[in-house]
């Protein structure tokens, strides 16, 4: 991978000098979420990423292939999957306190790992450069289709030919908002649509996620392939 290891890519800080923008806006938030919340209090929190991991070991990848973590943050997905030997795993998030807190929490292990703070629908990264690209529970926040078609643009470039895609988001008949914004559910046939007929279809289940509170969320899992 060409992105430095073991490294935070610091975002610009937000000034007081002007009206934010919806991206500056998006930042802020997630900043917030991650300097004033536990991760393990965040509705989302999932501390065995099991439903992730059976996806990606479906994939068969190698273990020198590309991966990133859209939306990783505090997430233990990459930390299992250096554990596992992979070696080029990235995490992408819009939050640098939350890349900031994965790397120590990993020690050692967290400077195998590229960090990279971005704005996803704003990133720019290299064409080709990974083999799987996974994201749980960060497209149902894009709930306008501009901000849906700037994500998969970034996918496309990012994703090799052939390479493997995993989303996962609420399921239609989950929950309309989470961590006070508001969120679309999708299923196999929506996602489908939006990221276009080169994207096929290999896996599709459910999962009834149960937050630290102890609320059910319905997700919907989908595992595709590009052609």
């Amino acid at each position: 991978m060409t992105a430095p290891r073991g490294r935070v890519l610091l975002y610009k800080p937000i000034t007081e000098s002007h009206a934010m923008s919806d991206h500056e806006t998006r930042q802020a938030h997630w900043q917030q979420v991650w300097t004033t919340k536990d991760v393990d209090k965040v509705s989302w929190y999932q501390g065995d990423p099991a439903p992730s991991l059976r996806l990606i070991e479906i994939a068969g990848l190698r273990k020198g292939a590309g991966i990133i973590d859209v939306g990783g943050g505090q997430s233990p997905l990459a930390g299992c999957l250096a554990q596992q030997g992979f070696g080029n795993v990235a995490v992408l998030d819009i939050s640098e306190a939350a890349l900031a807190q994965a790397h120590h929490d990993l020690g050692g292990l967290g400077d195998d790992i590229t960090w990279i703070c971005e704005d996803v629908t704003r990133w720019r990264p290299v064409s080709g450069l990974f083999e799987l690209w996974h994201d749980r529970a960060v497209f149902h926040f894009l709930t306008q289709s501009q901000e849906q078609q700037a994500y998969v643009q970034v996918l496309r470039t990012a994703l090799a030919p052939g390479g493997w895609v995993v989303i996962a988001t609420f399921a239609p008949d989950g929950p309309r908002t989470c961590s006070g914004l508001p969120v679309m559910g999708h299923d196999g046939a929506s996602l489908s649509a939006i990221l276009g007929p080169d994207f096929v279809l290999e896996d599709e289940s459910r999962e009834e996620h149960r937050t630290p509170a102890g609320n059910g969320q319905k997700f919907c899992w989908c595992l595709f392939r590009r052609r």
